[in-house]
C-alpha cells in the first residue's frame, strides 16, 4: 500500500508512536486526520504538523464513532485506520478492576469499535485499511503489567480474526507489534528504555510494512524469534521469561513498573 493521497486516521496521536505515525504519513503524502483524548497537546502537535485535529475519547463507543463520522462527513472517506492508543496500568492482579476494564475499552474494544464504524464505509467501497498498534505482548507476554499483557493478545486475536474475515474482500489488516519504544508508556520504567527504540524508527517501519502488504509488522530483529521459541519450546521459554521476569523485580527494588493513570498513550 502506498500512503499518498490517502486518508489516514490515528489514533493516539498526541505524542509516541502515535505522533511519530501522523508525522511520516503526512511526509508520505496522505491526508492525516490526528486524534487524542489528550486534546490540548494533540491540538498543538497537530497544529504543528499541518494536520487536522479531533479529540476523543477511544476507551468509549461513541468516542470512536464520532471520529469516525466527523472523518467520512469532511474527509469523505478513510483509506486507513490506524488504531493506535492504548495504555498500560498497574503490574500484577492487585489493580482495581476499574483499570482491567479500561485496559480492556482501550487496548481491546477501541479496535472493535473503529473495525465496526469503519468496514461497511470501507466494504462498500472495497478496499481500505486497518492497522492496529498491538505491541509485541500479544505475541509473547508483558511481565511488568498482567492487564496489558492479557488485553494485547486479545488485540492480536481480534487482529487476526479481521485479516480471515476480510482479507479477500479487499481490506487489509496490519498488526503492529513493536518492543519497548522511547515513548510515555515507560517513562517511569527505566530499565526498559536501554534497549528501546524511537517511535520514528517504528514509524519507519510500519510505512515499510504497509508497502509490503505484511500483516505483521515488527521492528525488532529477535521478535519472530522468540515468538517461535514460545511455539516450539514453551515450557523453556517460560523458563526463560520468569528469570527475566526475576531480574527485573530485582532491579526495581519491587516496584511496580507502570503506574495506575487513566491517559491513552502509546
Amino acid at each position: 500500500m502506498e500512503l499518498q493521497n490517502k486518508v489516514v486516521v490515528v489514533t493516539g496521536a498526541a505524542s509516541g508512536i502515535g505522533l511519530a505515525l501522523a508525522t511520516r504519513f503526512q511526509a508520505e503524502g496522505a491526508t492525516v486526520v490526528a486524534s487524542d483524548l489528550n486534546e490540548e497537546r494533540g491540538a498543538a502537535e497537530a497544529a504543528r504538523l499541518g494536520v487536522r485535529f479531533m479529540a476523543a475519547d477511544v476507551g468509549q463507543e461513541a468516542g470512536v464513532q464520532g471520529l469516525i463520522e466527523n472523518v467520512l462527513g469532511q474527509e469523505g472517506r478513510i483509506d486507513v485506520l490506524c488504531s493506535n492508543a492504548g495504555l498500560a496500568v498497574g503490574n500484577g492482579l492487585e489493580p482495581l478492576d476499574r483499570l482491567w476494564d479500561l485496559s480492556w475499552r482501550v487496548n481491546v474494544m477501541s479496535h472493535v469499535w473503529g473495525a465496526r464504524h469503519v468496514l461497511p464505509h470501507m466494504l462498500a467501497r472495497g478496499e481500505g485499511a486497518l492497522l492496529q498498534t498491538v505491541s509485541a505482548a500479544g505475541l509473547l507476554t508483558e511481565v511488568h503489567s498482567a492487564p496489558y499483557a492479557v488485553t494485547k493478545h486479545e488485540a492480536m486475536a481480534f487482529a487476526e480474526w479481521l485479516a480471515i474475515t476480510y482479507g479477500d474482500r479487499g481490506i487489509h489488516v496490519s498488526a503492529l507489534c513493536p518492543e519497548w519504544v522511547q515513548t510515555p508508556l515507560i517513562e517511569h520504567a527505566p530499565h526498559l528504555q536501554a534497549s528501546a527504540i524511537s517511535a520514528e524508527e517504528v514509524a519507519q517501519a510500519t510505512v515499510a510494512g504497509l508497502q509490503r502488504g505484511e500483516f505483521l509488522i515488527t521492528t525488532h530483529p529477535m521478535t519472530v524469534k522468540a515468538f517461535q521459541s514460545r511455539a516450539n519450546t514453551h515450557e523453556r521459554w517460560l523458563g526463560r521469561v520468569r528469570q527475566l521476569a526475576r531480574q527485573t523485580q530485582d532491579q526495581l527494588g519491587g516496584r511496580v513498573a507502570f503506574p495506575d493513570k487513566d491517559n491513552q498513550e502509546a
